[in-house]
């Protein structure tokens, strides 16, 4: 595995120095970008996995972070601005990818905010490395995709993956669940809760991350539950149980109710922080001051 910073890029940011890393994953190179600001001790963003995953998603919550933290935010390999090409999106990759842009990025232990599916990832990578992690937020933390918390088996969810995949009835089926009209809908359903936010550029905005050659191939892993790091609740729980460091949950009030059951469940274990606040899914997008004030404290203040 062998990884390489590149220069900056031209790229559409949240205000900060928008970067590349290349990476190397079994003889592939992969552009994987990421955007830094502000200065200080070294804190990473990961933002959730869904059809519309890119670090912009996390941007207002980088700038409140920034005269605290150097903030590093980037964009899942699949996802945002990274490259898409047309791989067997599994956990191994993103547990491979975190890894090594952790250890590539950062010379110290560093913060870490996760949000969504990113949960998981960054407790795996806590486990293997504890040495790399101060401490973790976790943003509304999930670890079922959307196909499997509808209940599909695994056979279903397969079937559904290839079809998606395959070139021409793949790309329409992609084309009609990622319409301006379909985002909408999933975003009132379970991401925002103030639907004035999803004003018609907004949306726009989140189509246009959906129509990037190749998106189709990550977003059908993530649907299909086959970029799911954790299959079962346990296990989940054993992870937190294992951590060496310092956790907090940040729990969105109107989550859908198996959601937030499973948030609840993780939140009351013993030793992890918790705060319950206004939003759903994206409330890291919809709420980041919200966010900010409640973890500012446990962010800021000396952990022994």
């Amino acid at each position: 595995m062998s990884t390489n910073l590149l220069a900056t890029t031209d790229a559409v940011g949240f205000g900060g120095v928008v970067k590349e890393f290349l990476w190397n994953w079994q003889n592939q190179s992969l552009r994987v970008v990421y955007e830094t600001l502000g200065q200080g001790s070294s804190l990473l963003l990961l933002p959730a996995f869904s059809s519309v995953s890119t670090r912009l998603e996390m941007g207002e919550l980088a700038k409140l972070l920034a005269p605290h933290f150097q903030v590093v935010a980037v964009d899942w390999p699949g996802f945002g601005a990274s490259a898409r090409p047309s791989l067997d999106y599994r956990p191994e990759i993103y547990q491979q990818f975190l890894e090594d842009f952790v250890q590539s990025v950062f010379t110290q232990p560093i913060t870490v905010v996760a949000a969504g599916h990113a949960a998981g990832y960054v407790l795996q990578l806590a486990q293997k490395r504890p040495e790399a992690c101060s401490r973790i937020v976790l943003s509304a933390p999930t670890w079922r995709g959307p196909l499997p918390t509808m209940g599909a088996n695994s056979k279903v969810a397969g079937i559904v993956r290839g079809l998606v995949r395959s070139p021409i009835l793949g790309q329409l089926l992609y084309k009609l669940n990622t319409t301006p009209r379909f985002l909408n809908f999933m975003y009132r359903r379970h991401v925002f809760t103030d639907v004035t936010r999803l004003t018609p550029s907004f949306i726009e905005q989140k189509w246009q991350t959906t129509q990037q050659p190749g998106a189709r191939f990550a977003s059908a892993a993530f649907v299909t539950g086959n970029i799911d790091a954790i299959h079962h609740q346990s296990d989940f729980v054993a992870l937190v149980q294992s951590l060496s460091v310092p956790l907090m949950v940040v729990i969105g009030a109107s989550s859908p109710p198996k959601s937030r059951a499973e948030m609840d469940t993780i939140a009351a274990l013993s030793g992890v922080k918790s705060a319950v606040l206004p939003g759903s899914l994206g409330m890291h997008e919809e709420y980041p001051a919200a966010i900010f004030a409640a973890i500012a404290d446990f962010l800021l203040s000396p952990h022994t």
